[in-house]
């Protein structure tokens, strides 16, 4: 799908009754459309909010916002359910936080590795060519990720 188009509607033409579950990291007023993609015993992972990342004023408000619809959302009755990832919620207990992502990489990892997972890499790019790597994934041409290799 290609993430400069509809993506709501790509995504409905191709899964009618609605998706497993949808990974956001966007957030912003497009979390709505992410949960309404969801077909029912879904679930959404939001982890991010990079749609409010430029807004002026408190940076606070916009995280607050989405974990309160989260939560609306998990107490509806509609077999559909919301959970936040904080990939930098490490803060506070760094031994427990390094512990859990070990292991969730390891998971997400393993599911690669056989085939469940197949990232769609749009380039490779050499480490010492990090400046040209990044200019690209910021450029918005290309289409998946823009890896980095030693």
């Amino acid at each position: 799908v290609d993430y400069r188009g509809d993506v709501p509607a790509a995504v409905r033409r191709l899964a009618p009754g609605g998706v497993d579950a949808v990974f956001d990291h966007v957030g912003g007023p497009g979390i709505a459309d992410s949960f309404r993609l969801l077909a029912p015993g879904g679930t959404l992972v939001a982890y991010g909010s990079a749609s409010t990342k430029d807004n002026p004023g408190n940076s606070r408000l916009p995280v607050l916002k989405l974990f309160a619809r989260l939560l609306w959302w998990n107490a509806l009755p509609n077999r559909r359910r919301t959970h936040f990832y904080n990939v930098w919620g490490g803060k506070r207990n760094l031994a427990r936080f390094r512990a859990r992502l070990a292991d969730d990489l390891t998971a997400v990892f393993e599911l690669a590795a056989v085939g469940t997972l197949t990232p769609q890499v749009a380039a490779r790019i050499p480490l010492a060519e990090a400046g040209k790597a990044l200019a690209l994934a910021e450029s918005g041409t290309v289409t998946g990720k823009v890896v980095l290799v030693p």
